[in-house]
């Protein structure tokens, strides 16, 4: 189990990664013309946060 744990935590921190490239992504795009690729992007940046938060409290419950 502890290499469960270990795969999993590793699979946050790729997480957070994808995080911060989807909003810097994101934050290219806000203000331009295709400010609704922005708009997208921030959607899947909230439901990856989402997700991260989800991980971490199942990290947290293997101790």
């Amino acid at each position: 189990m502890e290499s469960d744990r270990a795969e999993l935590s590793a699979l946050a921190t790729s997480l957070d990664e994808l995080t911060r490239r989807i909003t810097a992504t994101a934050d290219r795009y806000r203000g331009s013309p295709r400010d609704d690729v922005a708009d997208g992007l921030y959607e899947v940046e909230r439901s990856l946060l989402t997700a991260a938060r989800k991980l971490d409290r199942v990290l947290r419950a293997m101790g």
